[in-house]
């Protein structure tokens, strides 16, 4: 069978990793592990995404979609200390990594940084909602696949918004024509272009 870094439970050996970062001005040293996405270094989209997201001040709950080792969500936890972070994926070398990683860069992670597995909302409580929801998402599984998550999303918004990344070559321009079609109304926007990656905020006020 070949390995996805979507897939639940890859199969290659183990071999672990360490990647250092600077994001948003602070270090973070994260522990990676092979059979994951990115794992000797943080894509160029996630590091886009990190350095253009909104992180809402205050007590608030926020969302890391498909969390691969965590550096989105724990870049919003150390941010905004007073929020609540879940962060999910359905590949469990992920969430082994995410839980190391939280433990590592943040301070009283407990009872405050949250981890679950499963695809996409499928560990999702149904009546919790969020105030964001940030992702990079594995677009090569198709668009449908993201487009109709998508469609998911302001079911777990309180509202509040929906950050991602697309690189154009994988079809942001479509999908961007796709959501101001699809959404009439709400805010759909390109807040940055960058070395072929577009981030998207989605559904704010």
């Amino acid at each position: 069978m070949t390995d996805h870094y979507y897939s639940p439970s890859p199969d290659a050996k183990y071999k672990i990793h360490t990647v250092a970062e600077s994001l948003r001005r602070h270090m973070y040293i994260f522990k990676t592990i092979n059979g994951i996405f990115s794992y000797r270094k943080i894509d160029l989209g996630t590091m886009t995404l990190i350095e253009h997201i909104t992180i809402p001040s205050g007590e608030c709950v926020l969302l890391d979609l498909g969390c691969g080792y965590g550096p989105i969500g724990i870049v919003l936890a150390y941010e905004n200390p007073k929020s609540q972070v879940y962060l999910t994926d359905i590949n469990k070398r992920c969430i082994w990594a995410a839980k190391e990683n939280i433990k590592f860069n943040i301070q009283n992670y407990k009872g405050r940084v949250f981890t679950k597995i499963g695809s996409y909302f499928e560990p999702i409580k149904s009546d919790l909602k969020f105030d964001a929801i940030y992702m990079n998402p594995p677009i090569r599984q198709g668009r449908k696949v993201f487009l109709a998550m998508i469609e998911e999303i302001r079911n777990y918004l309180k509202p509040g918004l929906f950050q991602f990344v697309i690189r154009k070559k994988m079809g942001a321009n479509f999908i961007f024509e796709h959501l101001k079609k699809s959404f009439p109304g709400e805010n759909i926007e390109v807040v940055c272009k960058r070395s072929g990656y577009w981030v998207f905020k989605c559904f704010h006020d």
